[in-house]
């Protein structure tokens, strides 16, 4: 310790007294420059919290509008659960009709076992469309899509024709929702057995 200062009492002898000033400056203005340039990197980060708080706040506030108001601002014909029945819209012949407005013929579909799922079943078609062009799939597309609220397109695949870089080549996969039927009780064929 006594070293320690020795040595800063030697420095302080061997500097002038204009460098002497200097370092009295520099020792106040540091601590102080730190102590400044910590408060506002708080200040900012406070600021910037805050910010966030109130972005929550007022979508927290929307949210309880929302919840308070209910289901008056949906319109009624709005709800897909409500009007989904139980059996499943022909996907064959819906993307058919979507392929002739979108000015082709589809030539096959691929059908998927259905898939029933939390008291859902979702059948699926793959089908394969060649030398598309752009417009025509978007047509397409656009049909499938905002044609019915329970079908969608639920893989798509594009690829450019090696021989024609206009069209297009589209491998995709769509689905269509509906209801589970109900499960036919053992009790009520039973009794229509004994019967």
């Amino acid at each position: 310790m006594s070293a320690i200062s020795d040595r800063a009492r030697d420095f302080w002898d061997r500097i002038s007294p204009r460098e002497r000033r200097l370092v009295m400056i520099a020792a106040i203005a540091v601590p102080i420059t730190i102590a400044i340039w910590l408060g506002l990197a708080i200040r900012d980060g406070l600021v910037a919290m805050e910010q966030r708080n109130e972005k929550t706040r007022k979508a927290l506030t929307v949210l309880s509008d929302l919840r308070a108001r209910g289901d008056t601002g949906r319109p009624k014909g709005d709800d897909v659960v409500a009007m989904m029945g139980t059996e499943p819209l022909s996907l064959a012949t819906y993307l058919d009709n979507a392929a002739k407005k979108a000015g082709f013929t589809l030539k096959s579909t691929s059908p998927h076992p259905a898939v029933p799922r939390n008291g859902f079943v979702t059948n699926s078609v793959s089908c394969t469309l060649d030398d598309l062009s752009i417009e025509q799939l978007k047509t397409f597309l656009m049909e499938v899509e905002q044609g019915s609220k329970v079908v969608a397109v639920t893989h798509i695949d594009l690829r450019r024709d090696f021989r024609d870089k206009a069209k297009l080549d589209v491998n995709l996969e769509v689905s269509t929702y509906s209801k589970e039927p109900p499960a036919k009780t053992e009790g009520s064929s039973s009794e229509k057995k004994g019967s």
